[in-house]
């Protein structure tokens, strides 16, 4: 059966993890493998792992199955094979040469210090929002150095499950985004759209540091005609300055021989709070107890936490 249909059924539930194999799993990336897990075993439906290693400098060799040891050590289970990005670059490149086609993406011959000339105006993610120079035609003497896709002048909105509606222009607040960089790698934007749509991923439980990037996957999915899934966006863990843990920040990385422990320190991050003396149990009674008592609705709405409680 056509994974795309049964995601379009009101009793499906598909979910996913995809942590991008930068470095090993650390506690932010826990916290979010185990908001998606438990909503999808709590809601009776399917979890899948899929490695998201398209931005290849960045992928860091034998991160992976390090990631995939670490999931198995605290007794994670997934439905079906890992999906690795990498793997699948022919099916980017179908959905770009749809775009190409359908007359939604152009070719943009811009470098970044061309772009800072250009414009000191900023996106809603920090860079610098796209001026739009090259999307009436390349100048004259100019090639193309990356693809980019047109967005309109208009509001998108969603109701994510855990922060509410969200609402974004994408012309004022994004810009006109890349798909395939200068580089030649495919942007996360169109990999993480093909591969939810092929997957039939109907519900993304992921970190809240991708709110501002859902905009932009839903303009994606409608002009690529596929289904846009649920959202729910957990609080990202912060260290004590407030930065997102990430390899940039240097966070440790989860050790699952802390076992019960530790998923327990990320539920009680989650809203949920496990009785005392689940955290020395076997990992099996604390999963059967998580699972029961999952309720995306006690999952704090905020967009950080530092282990300590400080939230922001």
């Amino acid at each position: 059966m056509n994974p795309a249909s049964l995601a379009g059924s009101p009793s499906f539930y598909r979910g996913r993890f995809a942590p991008s194999p930068t470095g090993p799993l650390h506690f932010g990336s826990l916290v979010a493998a185990l908001g998606s897990y438990l909503d999808a075993r709590a809601s009776g439906g399917e979890w899948l792992v899929r490695i998201e290693d398209v931005d290849e400098p960045r992928t860091v060799p034998a991160a992976a199955d390090g990631i995939l040891r670490t999931l198995e050590g605290f007794g994670f289970e997934w439905d079906g094979e890992v999906l690795v990005q990498s793997r699948r670059l022919d099916h980017y490149h179908a959905a770009l040469v749809r775009l190409q086609l359908d007359g939604d993406v152009y070719p943009c011959a811009c470098s970044r210090s061309e772009i800072a000339a250009a414009t000191s105006r900023k996106s809603v993610d920090g860079g610098l929002l796209y001026p739009g120079t090259c999307r009436a035609g390349l100048a004259e003497g100019k090639a193309a150095r990356a693809w980019r896709l047109r967005v309109p002048d208009r509001e998108f909105s969603f109701v994510d499950r855990i922060q509410g509606e969200s609402r974004q222009n994408l012309e004022r607040e994004v810009g006109d985004f890349v798909l395939l960089r200068a580089d030649g790698q495919y942007a996360y934007q169109l990999a993480v759209v093909v591969d939810d749509a092929a997957q039939g991923v109907s519900a993304v439980v992921r970190g809240v540091d991708l709110l501002d990037s859902t905009a932009r996957q839903i303009w994606l999915q409608q002009r690529l005609g596929v289904a846009t899934p649920s959202y729910a966006h957990l609080p990202v863990v912060v260290n004590a300055v407030g930065e997102k843990l990430s390899k940039q920040t240097k966070a440790a990385a989860v050790d699952s021989a802390g076992g019960s422990a530790v998923l327990a320190a990320a539920l009680q991050f989650l809203g949920h709070p496990v009785p005392a003396e689940l955290h020395r149990a076997p990992v099996a009674d604390l999963w059967n107890w998580a699972i029961s008592a999952w309720s995306i609705g006690r999952v704090p709405a905020v967009r950080g936490i530092f282990p300590g409680g400080e939230v922001l």
